[in-house]
């Protein structure tokens, strides 16, 4: 039987999705609670990995058992099991054809930017900062040259291990609201460190230092070495992953949901 999980995290105090040799992994504390409920050694496949650092409010993972428990179990009694910062939502009985990193046709993820002179302390690790004042039209230009498909070479971590740099991007977009900006991407994929790098190129547009025209510059040379340093961790969020209704999940992605926090 394969079962699929929604996922809500704050990766504050973990080294990203991925198990550790040291379990400091998410899988790895989700693995240790779903196996207490099942009485069995259990291993979970996510939509995508999450770096150090990165949160998730709505990840999707799947995981095979014969042991037959109550929807429930999977969602409160794995809870029982787990560190107060990681939150199983729901649970659902899939098809086996069904993969929560194969089966998925999009990822979203939103960024929560503070923009003062003083970095705020409530929101130290839920949102990145930025001390200078930011030309919010610019960014917002800049963004939209992101939107199609594109090689995202100039975007991709020296080690990242995806085949192919090409990707669909559906929505780039910013928003504000006081001191905060909210970047918003939708893609079919994301490349490693991708949307941080992303948002690095948009912040040196914001503060000045390049015109909006600048992203179709980074896009056209495909060379990472020419692109701004690679922004914080720290306000990057996994807020949707896109599956085909026939799989009859829960809702898998909203749009502004950071907009919660501020």
């Amino acid at each position: 039987m394969r079962v699929a999980l929604g996922l809500s995290y704050d990766g504050s105090r973990f080294c990203g999705w991925q198990s550790q040799p040291s379990a400091c992994g998410v899988q790895d504390a989700l693995e240790v609670a779903i196996a207490a409920i099942a009485q069995h050694s259990i291993r979970v496949h996510a939509a995508g990995r999450t770096d150090t650092g990165v949160h998730a409010l709505s990840q999707v993972v799947h995981f095979e058992t014969e042991v037959v428990r109550p929807l429930s179990a999977w969602v409160r009694g794995v809870n029982a099991h787990l560190p107060d910062t990681v939150r199983v939502e729901w649970a659902h009985i899939v098809d086996e054809e069904f993969h929560a990193r194969f089966s998925a046709f999009s990822r979203s993820y939103q960024y929560l930017l503070y923009n003062a002179p003083v970095a705020s302390a409530l929101m130290a690790e839920k949102a990145g900062w930025f001390h200078l004042p930011l030309d919010f039209a610019a960014m917002q230009e800049g963004a939209s040259y992101l939107i199609g498909e594109h090689d995202f070479s100039a975007f991709r971590a020296s080690e990242c291990q995806a085949k192919s740099p090409i990707r669909a991007m559906t929505q780039a977009e910013v928003q504000v609201s006081g001191r905060y900006y909210v970047f918003s991407f939708s893609a079919n994929a994301f490349l490693q460190h991708q949307v941080r790098n992303m948002i690095g190129a948009l912040i040196y547009i914001g503060k000045g230092a390049y015109p909006p025209g600048y992203i179709k510059e980074l896009l056209q040379k495909r060379d990472r070495t020419l692109s701004p340093p690679t922004f914080s961790p720290n306000g990057l969020y996994l807020t949707g992953v896109g599956y085909d209704a026939k799989w009859g999940l829960p809702l898998t992605a909203s749009s502004d949901r950071l907009h919660v926090l501020i």
